[in-house]
């Protein structure tokens, strides 16, 4: 079972109570009895967002998760983001009410339309790589 790391953030409406309700979703998903590890809450400027965007809290989520498809986990999580309230928006990086990402699914490398694994931004966004090396040593790949 691979540990998965998974970065949540909130720029509207309550933004503490949406990542409790994502973390708590994600908890759901978890393998029962192994450690489920959650990174501080960091209030953070948006990057790479439209003018006037609110301030995002993040954080990040490490936990091990029973299935080995990094897809199957990708579904879930992009259901908690509907069932939380998050709609559907043209405008890249638009505010949102939950945002889900996975960052680190075990030791998989994966180059697929709907999922890039590890990340392929982790390095370039602090509000992501600051709260993942709270909770797990993270060296940056070579080339990122």
């Amino acid at each position: 079972m691979p540990r998965v790391a998974i970065a949540l953030g909130s720029n509207l409406g309550d933004r503490a109570a949406n990542l409790a309700a994502a973390t708590a979703a994600l908890r759901k998903l978890a393998t029962p009895g192994e450690p489920f590890l959650t990174a501080s809450l960091h209030d953070t400027a948006p990057q790479d967002c439209p003018p006037d965007s609110p301030r995002f809290l993040n954080t990040v989520i490490d936990l091990d998760y029973p299935g080995s498809d990094p897809l199957a986990l990708l579904a879930e999580t992009q259901a908690i983001e509907r069932a939380l309230g998050r709609e559907p928006n043209p405008t890249r990086n638009a505010p949102r009410v939950i945002d889900i990402d996975i960052l680190i699914f075990g030791e998989i490398s994966l180059k697929h339309p709907a999922l890039e694994l590890p990340h392929p931004r982790i390095a370039g966004r602090p509000f992501v790589l600051l709260p993942l090396r709270e909770i797990r040593e993270y060296k940056i790949p070579a080339g990122s």
